[in-house]
């Protein structure tokens, strides 16, 4: 990114429009790369190529469609290499934005269908390339354009303007694959529908849930507690305060053939569930807690810290003791911020507990991480032990 408080000076008549591709030079005016300009935004040029990789490969240079189409390959092929889509996995992330070197852009694939989510003006600008380079790729029958409303404000972009298009007829639902456990998929529900980011520590679950007792808090459609299920869990509760998630959660049981006697969901709001269990001295041997986002911006860090604590005294409190707690935050300012862990600690002291740090983890491995964007970093994901 190019803050425009970095900006001295735009050389140009008439000046860049937003979405105008752009060369960025320092104060000698030797270019440093090029990119993608915006008017209205704080991030002035979201740069695409710095000046040696052009050097290096000038097929791309200056050439946005070119640039689109290499990049998105790149992500195929990374994907490929890591395995996805599977005969057992066929939902997964296959651009993740800054990660893949395409700032603003994700897409998640489920099955056939491409789920893409834009948050970026000049997405909005070249959707029809975007469009034409996921339409390319094997196995993808339909594209579903989420555009991100309120980040695309904040960008500067009129939403008004926005185009609903598809390449062909889009069903509402579909069913997805992850790890051998069939999902079904609402592609109006949150994000883009389904969140790949917790695979691994949803397998993760399944490999300690043998004999176990499990509760999971704010499950959506139910990852995690399929999962603890398919791992031997003797008994596990999914609790949401969604009705469409619980609908959804309750379509998964059946579509795997679990037991729903083993396997049940309640639409219950989590705190008010908490406080309840706790009064009639319920525990569990194994809590999963993996609420919304609750501290979207860095103003409402401290307010969302004392949210995260309070959620997790009263997990901790619903842990038996010796048992497992599993905590997230898909927060990226209190992941950046390092407060999550020291906010568990703090809800351990309220709730009267000791804990110890088993395992720490963050998003699956096809969201790649650029560092030295370290704001693409959000998910934390805490294995506990609770004394």
């Amino acid at each position: 990114m190019v803050y425009s408080g970095a900006v001295d000076r735009i050389i140009g008549k008439p000046p860049p429009q937003t979405g105008d591709i752009v060369i960025v030079a320092d104060g000698s005016e030797k270019p440093i790369g090029w990119g993608l300009y915006n008017s209205v935004s704080m991030f002035c040029v979201r740069l695409m190529q710095l000046e040696e990789e052009a050097t290096r490969d000038p097929s791309c240079t200056l050439n946005i469609e070119k640039l689109l189409e290499t990049r998105i390959d790149a992500a195929v092929e990374l994907r490929r290499c890591l395995g996805l889509p599977s005969a057992s996995t066929n939902a997964y992330r296959l651009v993740n934005s800054e990660g893949d070197r395409l700032s603003g852009l994700i897409i998640d694939v489920f099955g056939d269908i491409a789920v893409v989510a834009s948050s970026a003006a000049w997405l909005e600008k070249y959707r029809n390339e975007v469009e034409n380079c996921v339409k390319r790729i094997k196995g993808i029958n339909h594209l579903n354009w989420r555009p991100s409303l309120d980040i695309l404000k904040e960008d500067g972009f009129d939403t008004s303007s926005l185009k609903q298009v598809q390449l062909s007829a889009l069903p509402q639902r579909t069913k997805v694959v992850e790890n051998g456990i069939a999902y079904a998929v609402s592609l109006e529900g949150q994000k883009t529908g389904f969140y790949a980011d917790q695979r691994e520590n949803r397998q993760f679950i399944s490999t300690i849930s043998h004999g176990q007792r499990v509760l999971d808090i704010c499950c959506y459609s139910g990852g995690f507690a399929l999962n603890a299920a398919k791992g031997g869990a003797t008994n596990v509760i999914g609790i949401d305060s969604s009705s469409p998630a619980v609908e959804l959660a309750r379509e998964n049981v059946i579509l795997n053939n679990m037991d729903p006697e083993r396997i049940s969901f309640l639409k219950e709001e989590a705190t008010e569930f908490m406080k309840n269990a706790i009064s009639r001295n319920e525990t569990w041997d194994i809590v999963i807690l993996d609420p919304p986002k609750l501290a979207p911006r860095r103003k409402v860090l401290n307010n969302a810290a004392g949210m995260y604590r309070n959620l997790n005294s009263l997990a901790m409190r619903l842990t038996r003791r010796g048992g497992l707690l599993m905590t997230c935050s898909c927060s990226g300012a209190m992941t950046q911020s390092g407060l999550f862990m020291r906010t568990l600690q703090s809800a351990a002291t309220m709730a009267g507990r000791k804990i110890t740090v088993v395992r720490e983890a963050g998003a699956a491995c096809d969201h790649p991480l650029d560092p030295s964007y370290p704001e693409g970093r959000y998910l934390s994901n805490a294995l506990l032990r609770v004394l």
